[in-house]
């Protein structure tokens, strides 16, 4: 299994839903760097479940850095954050072990492994496993806003319900880093809540799409060829559980503009060069163009639902139908904003010291 991400910033993620632990490993973090706890928390808090809106099951995510920061500081060696699973229970499980769950990696899991993959929530396929891409991620997205780059995401859509567009990029991404439910329209919050409760409520799940914008970055960050930062962007996004679809700028709906539309044309700006519009996200030939970088991720439905399903039991080969307990999220949308903040976070930093060296996100030029 392929569990380490990066080049120059390496990321190893380790753990299962219901094991002992969830956690990772970053290594390539220049001396130096600040750590701040109450930053973390405040990541881990954003991902944390929602009451009726979200699974019952709550974890306190006190984590442990069990190497890699001293006095608070990174020492440049690897950084190991360990965060402890406590509200498991694994005999939700037990019954249906040999029971793939549609939309789940169950099957893929068992053919995969051979049977011996940790079925219990998941195993490392788990949505759990985030908790530590959130906490790592947190100590390089703050490291990366004291260099002046700074990320929000928000629900573009949940259930076909829109919030409104990024306006004044800093002004939103702002106000986004206080909201727990992450909509930059008010009314739309009320509405999309309402809608995964009454999928809740029928036994369903909905899902949507988040858009994430990035201010700060500097022209001349990615590749022309195989390490483009919409490649390097889209590996890591692709990797988050539940993300179905990635596009950057317009995406898919470029296709129906002509070249008088689609291209940005170029202006001069405070001594340099900017764009009038922003159809292309933030970057030409895979490499970012200093504009506000802009993405959106395409979320599922979360596959864990009540209704009736079929399957079939991996123990006879006979069709089945499969009615899942347990505590399960109606929506994922709202806590994978964090997750997609962290991965988008990490990608950067990643390519930033490729382009820099390892030391600018210290500050160090």
């Amino acid at each position: 299994m392929k569990n380490v991400f990066g080049t120059n910033l390496t990321l190893t993620l380790f753990g299962e839903s219901h094991g002992a632990a969830v956690g990772g490993v970053l290594d390539g973090l220049a001396p130096g760097i600040p750590v701040d706890r109450e930053a973390i928390e405040g990541k881990l808090a954003l991902r944390r479940p929602q009451g009726a809106i979200s699974t019952a099951r709550v974890e306190t995510d006190d984590f442990e850095i069990v190497s890699g920061v001293f006095e608070n500081k990174t020492t440049g060696t690897p950084l190991c954050l360990l965060i402890r699973n406590q509200n498991v229970r694994s005999g939700d499980y037990a019954a249906t072990k040999d029971l793939p769950r549609p939309g789940h990696a169950d099957y893929t899991a068992f053919v995969k492994y051979h049977g011996f993959a940790d079925y219990r929530g998941g195993g490392h396929f788990s949505g759990r496993v985030t908790a530590a891409l959130v906490a790592l991620g947190a100590i390089v997205q703050t490291a990366l806003e004291k260099r002046g780059v700074r990320i929000g995401t928000h629900i573009a859509r949940l259930a076909g319900i829109p919030d409104r567009a990024f306006a004044d990029y800093d002004a939103d991404i702002t106000l986004l880093a206080d909201r727990s439910f992450p909509a930059l329209d008010g009314g739309a919050v009320a509405k999309m809540q309402a809608a995964i409760v009454k999928a809740k409520e029928e036994g369903d799940s909905v899902g949507g799409v988040l858009e994430t914008a990035v201010t700060g970055l500097p022209a001349g960050v990615g590749e022309p060829w195989f390490d483009t930062l919409e490649g390097l962007l889209s590996h890591g996004l692709f990797s988050i559980p539940g993300v179905k679809g990635v596009e950057f700028g317009d995406g898919f709906a470029i296709a129906d503009l002509r070249g008088s539309e689609a291209n940005d044309a170029f202006v001069p700006a405070n001594g340099g060069v900017a764009t009038a519009t922003n159809r292309n996200g933030g970057i030409n030939g895979g490499i970012s163009n200093g504009m506000p970088l802009l993405f959106r991720c395409a979320v599922k439905p979360t596959p864990s639902i009540a209704k009736t399903q079929k399957t079939v039991d991996l123990s006879t080969g006979n069709a089945a139908e499969l009615s899942l307990v347990g505590r399960h999220d109606p929506a994922i949308v709202h806590r994978a904003r964090a997750v997609v903040d962290a991965v988008t976070a990490l990608v950067l930093a990643d390519a930033l010291a490729g382009r820099y060296g390892t030391d600018w996100l210290r500050g160090d030029e």
